[in-house]
């Protein structure tokens, strides 16, 4: 398995990941599939926030990506990040997700941040749930029946880790920059 930064021509392949994943699954509360366009928007504005986007790869194709992304807008969450990690129904079980979270845990850290939230899509989601825990992350809360998919309620369980020093010292170096 490779991991490598995305790039512009992985966003067709990750395009059909998500589109499978929103209309399928219940891990995004999106209920309709973005298009190529819309995705290559997002990744534009990710890597413009200098967030880190990652893809991995099995046998030269595309098994999985993962990014870290705005927490929340307000400047004093600069700090944080809120993680995606999406495989590919054909690459499930084999470790891709983990690969991707552990590197992008290393690369968000690298890139300053201090908190990493995981805001995951339906308390049944325990594959989610299982590979966040055995990175690092605490269970920090979960809201009740907060989104309506598939004809059912939903709640979102939300999951935590500290980055790099955490909270342990000020904020310094590339976030000191962010507004």
């Amino acid at each position: 398995m490779i991991v490598r930064p995305c790039e512009l021509a992985d966003i067709p392949a990750i395009t059909a990941i998500y589109r499978d994943a929103v209309l399928t699954g219940t891990a995004s509360f999106e209920l309709e599939p973005p298009s190529d366009a819309d995705m290559t928007s997002r990744r534009a504005s990710l890597l413009a926030g200098r967030y880190p986007y990652l893809v991995a790869e099995i046998d030269e194709r595309l098994a999985g990506y993962a990014y870290a992304g705005e927490y929340r807008a307000r400047p004093a969450y600069r700090g944080t990040v809120e993680n995606s990690v999406y495989v590919a129904e054909t690459a499930q079980g084999r470790g891709v997700g983990r690969t991707l979270l552990d590197a992008l845990v290393i690369a968000a850290a690298a890139g300053g941040f201090r908190q990493m939230v995981a805001v995951i899509g339906d308390s049944a989601n325990l594959a989610s749930i299982r590979l966040h825990a055995a990175a690092g992350f605490d269970h920090i809360g979960t809201l009740r029946a907060v989104g309506w998919k598939h004809g059912r309620w939903l709640d979102t369980v939300l999951m935590q880790r500290a980055l790099g020093p955490g909270d342990t010292a000020p904020s310094a170096g590339p976030l000191s920059g962010r507004a």
